[in-house]
C-alpha cells in the first residue's frame, strides 16, 4: 500500500509540477507529499525531481518511472476493479446484439437461460444484420462475425464460421452442377444481403482467392429471403455456414464448390470495458462462450 500511495504522489507531483499543488490534488499535506517522494527515492536510490524554488522538474531518472508508472497505476486499479467486480450479484439491463439469424438461433436460447440463472438480471436483444457501435448504441455485448475492425474492443472468440455456396437438387438437375467458380457465370445467381453490391464472390482455399464473376438475375435484402429463394429451386445462392445449415441437413438444399473454400470466418463475443466490464457484462459472456463453444464442437463449425 505505501508503494502504491508512494507512485500516486509521484505521479501527482509530476503532472503538477508543484509538490504543493500535488499535495490539494491528493487531498494530503506538503510535508507528507515530500516524505514519500523522499523515500521513494531513497529506496530507488535515484533523484527523480530537480527543485528549485520556482520550479520542479523530472529528472532523467523521474521520466523513466513517469513513462510506466501511469499504466502500472492503471493495472492496479483495473485487478482492483476486477477483483470487486468477482463478488458483486450481476444485476440490471444487458442488451446484447448479434445478426439476425444468428442471434434467433444460438444467442435467444442462450440469452433465456441465462436469465433463468440470473433472476436480477433483465435483458433486451436487437438482431441486426449491419455492425452496431457499441458504445455509441449502448450495448453491453455484441456477437461479431469476422475480423474485427476496432481494436479498442475486448473479443473472445468462440467459434467460426464459413461461405457455402448451395443450390436445390432440382436446379443443379436441369442447369447442371457448377465445378469451379468461374462457371458461375453461366447460372442464375441469387444475391443476398446488399442490392447495389459487388457483381464478384471471392473464394478464398490454400491462402489463394479465386474470383468468381456473377450477373445475379435476383437480388434480395436478407439472407433468410435468399435462402427461401434458393430452396424453391430458383438458382445457385451464397451464404454463412450457420444461415444453411437447416436445409443442408434437411436435403433441401446442396452444397456445390465446396473444394474451392477453406477460409474460416471468426465468431467472436465482444465488449468494450475490459476488466472494468460490469458483473452481468462478465457473466454473460462466460455463460455465452461455454455455450457457444461446445456447439460449435458438436457441429464442427457454425
Amino acid at each position: 500500500m505505501d508503494r502504491f500511495r508512494e507512485l500516486t504522489t509521484f505521479v501527482a507531483v509530476a503532472e503538477e509540477q508543484a509538490f504543493n499543488a500535488a499535495a490539494r490534488r491528493l487531498g494530503q499535506s506538503a510535508p507528507v507529499v515530500t516524505r514519500l517522494i523522499s523515500t521513494l527515492e531513497d529506496r530507488i536510490g535515484a533523484r527523480l525531481f530537480t527543485r528549485t524554488t520556482r520550479s520542479v522538474t523530472l529528472t532523467d531518472a523521474g521520466q523513466t518511472l513517469l513513462a510506466d508508472a501511469g499504466r502500472i497505476l492503471a493495472e492496479l486499479e483495473d485487478l482492483e476493479a476486477a477483483a470487486a467486480g468477482a463478488h458483486q450479484d450481476p444485476r440490471g439491463e444487458l442488451h446484447v446484439t448479434a445478426p439476425v439469424q444468428f442471434g434467433q438461433r444460438y444467442i435467444l436460447p442462450i440469452l433465456g437461460d441465462f436469465l433463468n440463472n440470473y433472476p436480477n438480471v433483465q435483458a433486451t436483444s436487437q438482431f441486426l444484420d449491419r455492425v452496431v457501435h457499441i458504445v455509441d448504441e449502448g450495448f453491453d455485448v455484441a456477437l461479431r462475425i469476422g475480423t474485427l475492425s476496432d481494436s479498442s474492443h475486448f473479443a473472445t472468440r468462440v467459434g467460426t464460421v464459413r461461405h457455402v455456396t448451395v443450390a436445390a437438387s432440382a436446379y443443379l438437375k436441369t442447369s447442371g452442377i457448377p465445378k469451379v467458380p468461374k462457371e458461375l457465370a453461366g447460372h442464375r445467381v441469387i444475391n443476398p444481403g446488399n442490392l447495389h453490391g459487388s457483381r464478384e464472390w471471392l473464394y478464398h482455399k490454400a491462402g489463394k482467392t479465386t474470383t468468381a464473376q456473377i450477373e445475379p438475375r435476383l437480388r434480395v435484402n436478407t439472407a433468410t429471403a435468399a435462402l427461401d429463394a434458393c430452396v424453391k429451386g430458383w438458382g445457385i445462392t451464397r451464404l454463412l455456414s450457420y444461415q444453411a445449415a437447416d436445409a443442408l441437413a434437411a436435403g433441401d438444399l446442396v452444397e456445390i464448390l465446396s473444394d474451392s473454400e477453406d477460409r474460416e470466418i471468426p465468431v467472436q463475443l465482444v465488449h468494450s470495458e475490459g476488466r472494468r466490464a460490469a458483473a452481468k457484462t462478465r457473466a454473460f459472456i462466460d455463460f455465452a462462450t461455454q455455450r457457444l463453444r461446445a456447439e460449435a464442437k458438436h457441429l464442427g463449425a457454425y
